[in-house]
């Protein structure tokens, strides 16, 4: 393969696949190097053969972990059998390019009915373009990898797949088709409430993610048409908008670091977590994660109206107090002094604040992590900012944030967390389901994307 055929296939389909991950030059490479090989400082290697005198570096925050380096090297493996056909047509080349990145994922998770979990993926693919009685349907299947089908007279997934009855069976969230690695039709399975485990995977998904573990596959058919693919208990892959993206969880709660608090884990998991759960139900979101110093001057973007938090409303209020007793704002002096010359409650009652009065009482003083995840999904997807502190604590929902002057959002939830990333991490969920999270460059000062997840 040329290299510059190389550069392009790893900034097309490479990179994008894995959060974080960025372009890191290269080095020079010897016969005795491999293909694919971690590197230093979180980063991986690669060229197209073992004769290459170089390896393009990719790096991101996280190492990465064994299943990515497989990834990676199918994809390789795969896109150098196609390079050697010479193809001319672009587009046919393109959409060989991603049947062999499909391909690549599947046999990066299992080679042992690999081809039977991407004909079933072929097969929801035309589902999610298809409606069944004027709908669209959602379909749940099971690949089950550590049994065989002993029926005498076995069903094959191909021979039902397409049929409308098939259809009607399962919803992809609590009931489940299951085939054997050989494709063999095992039963149907309905998903209890069964012990708890650790998972990571949209809320509506977390029943399936238990039980997909390193023996069995969960492939769902969303009524949006999206393909989710679970594996050790974990969201793995979804096909959304026609694409793949390979669900790094690990390196954007990573992204979310604050090393203050003791909670900072679970606080990390619970936003992404609600970042995971509004993605999946389409629901626009804008999500900061306020770093311990930052406090204050996040505060100066948030109305009053807006913090549900009495601690964060008494700071806010010295702060205005403050500023309104500066020379420059004496003309306003007044009608600051006296909006703030309130308690907390008398402040949302003499206004009528009915929305954080709401709020306030339904969350009743818990942190992020200690709220029921819908409750939270919901909250969150109100229009406006949720902002959340070092500790999990709940500053403001739906805050219509102060956009400085001169700023570029390109949308008001976009433009919401460019502003709020000066002060920690914010993450900008996008109602066709992309995730976007800024945090501020403290080298170039200003804002900058760390990942997206489309």
């Amino acid at each position: 393969m040329e290299k510059s055929e190389f550069y392009d296939i790893v900034g097309k389909l490479i990179v994008p696949l894995f959060t974080g991950s960025h372009l890191a030059g290269e080095i020079d490479s010897s016969s005795r190097d491999m293909e694919v090989a971690l590197g230093k400082s979180n980063s991986i290697l690669l060229k197209p053969s073992k004769t290459d005198d170089y390896r393009i570096v990719i790096k991101r925050g996280q190492a990465f972990k064994s299943f990515e380096v497989n990834i990676i090297r199918s994809i390789i493996s795969v896109l150098n059998d196609i390079s050697d056909l010479h193809i001319t047509d672009r587009i046919y080349l393109e959409k060989l390019q991603t049947m062999a990145l499909e391909r690549a994922l599947v046999e990066s998770l299992t080679e042992t009915g690999a081809d039977v979990i991407q004909g079933i993926i072929g097969g929801l693919s035309k589902w999610a373009s298809r409606t069944y009685e004027g709908k669209t349907v959602a379909i749940g299947i099971l690949v089950n990898l550590g049994t065989t089908s002993d029926a005498p007279n076995p069903v094959n997934y191909e021979e039902i797949l397409s049929e409308d009855f098939f259809a009607l069976f399962t919803d992809g969230q609590n009931s489940f088709v299951e085939f054997d690695r050989n494709g063999r039709l095992l039963g149907y399975v309905t998903i209890k409430n069964s012990k708890k485990v650790a998972t990571v995977a949209p809320n509506v998904y977390e029943k399936v993610a238990r039980m997909c573990n390193d023996k069995r596959i969960g492939i769902c058919l969303t009524e949006q048409g999206d393909i989710l693919i679970f594996y050790a208990r974990q969201l793995i892959f979804a096909k959304r908008l026609g694409n793949w993206c390979v669900y790094s969880h690990d390196e954007i709660i990573r992204l979310l670091q604050n090393n203050v608090s003791s909670a900072a884990k679970q606080v990390r998991r619970a936003i992404y977590n609600t970042a995971l759960d509004c993605s999946f139900s389409y629901k626009g979101a804008c999500i900061a994660y306020i770093d311990k110093d930052k406090t204050a001057d996040a505060l100066a973007h948030i109305d009053a109206a807006d913090i549900i938090c009495e601690e964060y409303f008494n700071l806010k209020k010295q702060n205005e107090l403050d500023e309104a007793g500066k020379l420059y704002n004496l003309g306003n002096a007044k009608e600051i002094i006296d909006r703030f010359s309130l308690s907390y409650e008398e402040f949302l009652d003499k206004y009528n604040y009915s929305k954080t009065m709401a709020i306030r009482r339904i969350v009743a003083g818990k942190k992020i992590h200690e709220l029921d995840r819908t409750l939270v999904e919901e909250m969150t997807s109100i229009d406006g900012a949720t902002i959340v502190d070092y500790e999990g604590t709940i500053i403001a929902v739906g805050a219509i944030i102060k956009i400085e002057a001169g700023s570029q959002g390109g949308g008001g939830r976009l433009a919401a967390a460019k502003t709020l990333a000066k002060y920690g991490v914010a993450i900008k969920v996008s109602q066709d389901g992309i995730m976007q999270g800024f945090a501020l460059d403290k080298k170039a000062n200003s804002v900058k994307q760390v990942f997206y997840v489309g």
